[in-house]
């Protein structure tokens, strides 16, 4: 029996959230609803217009991380490879994501010299999320950071598109997976924003190779990484890139692929308060579920009301409690 039920690789970001309008964005040169990467003195200066300090929520977080914590909330084993800098932030990372019962490739003693990375988030009335996100030393993301011994004892790998933007995250991804399949262990991977699918699709589609088992996107993501026109379009196409996949579809629900029949997964009516984290919750869920014995629609449905219930208040993941209360209205 494997150790883990899910192996994550992605960004380590502490994410800091703040409440703003829409006008700020116009002021301050921000394209909304989009996460842009941003270099250092450009994250010192949103900071010294926000304010460090003013931060309403800060936590670790990275697109991946978000996912792999679910998994560990639900019940479920998970272990995640990242990197963080030894400063306060990456220390405070550390201790965050242990809190959270997921283990990690860090040690405290080991970590680099560096800045560790910051996602700059900013939540409009409309609960629109807006991302810009400074990378420190995870842009240096490389295959150092994977652990084989804990890949091997894994159900699933869970891939971050966002390490796509670098070579030598791209170079760890394809190691990851390469090592996964050969050692039995599923495939699956996160386009993870429709920007860095436009920006990086040929890169995307090296490492996908022959196929994954498994692929998380959003609408948008799909008609742009299939250069299609439609949802419709888009579902077909992706087949030729993996054996299932999960299309989200905000309001609408979730399309999803299980090898042989789509399935349409129903939404769960609530009033949007911040989106952020939303599909990676989907996806953590949805991957906890799997591991777990469920079949595709159930793992879908639970996914499906996880990331509403985390839509309906301010922050990427909800706690522990709120989770297990999710999961028990499914799974009765």
């Amino acid at each position: 029996m494997k150790k883990y039920h899910v192996y994550g690789m992605g960004n380590a970001l502490v994410d800091l959230e703040y409440h703003v309008d829409i006008d700020f964005f116009h002021s301050n040169n921000i394209a909304k609803g989009l996460m842009t990467l941003i270099e250092e003195e450009r994250h010192y200066e949103l900071f010294r217009t926000l304010g460090l300090a003013q931060a309403e929520k800060m936590a670790c977080g990275g697109s991946a991380a978000n996912s792999i914590i679910a998994v560990a909330q639900l019940g479920g084993k998970s272990f995640y490879s990242c990197k963080v800098a030894n400063d306060s932030f990456g220390k405070f990372y550390l201790k965050d994501i242990l809190k959270n019962a997921v283990e990690t490739n860090l040690e405290e003693k080991t970590l680099d010299d560096g800045q560790t990375g910051k996602c700059i988030v900013m939540v409009t009335p409309d609960a629109d999320r807006t991302m810009n996100t400074y990378l420190g030393v995870t842009s240096n993301f490389s295959s150092e950071q994977l652990d084989l011994d804990a890949l091997k004892n894994s159900q699933y790998l869970y891939v971050e598109g966002y390490l796509v933007t670098s070579p030598s995250g791209r170079e760890a991804m394809i190691k990851a997976k390469k090592y996964a399949q050969e050692n039995g262990v599923r495939v699956s991977l996160t386009l993870s924003d429709p920007g860095i699918v436009a920006g990086f699709k040929k890169y995307f589609k090296e490492i996908i190779g022959s196929g994954v088992d498994l692929i998380f996107c959003n609408e948008s993501e799909a008609i742009s990484f299939t250069e299609t026109k439609s949802l419709e379009e888009a579902r077909e196409a992706m087949k030729k890139y993996a054996k299932t996949f999960a299309i989200t579809q905000g309001a609408e629900g979730a399309t999803l692929y299980d090898g042989k029949n789509f399935l349409q997964v129903e939404p769960f009516a609530i009033k949007a308060v911040d989106t952020l984290g939303a599909g990676d919750m989907f996806a953590g869920a949805f991957l906890y579920a799997l591991t777990h014995g469920h079949s595709f629609a159930d793992s879908g449905r639970l996914a499906s009301l996880a990331s509403s219930s985390v839509v309906g208040q301010f922050g990427p993941r909800l706690d522990a409690q709120q989770l297990v209360a999710v999961k028990k209205k499914i799974f009765k």
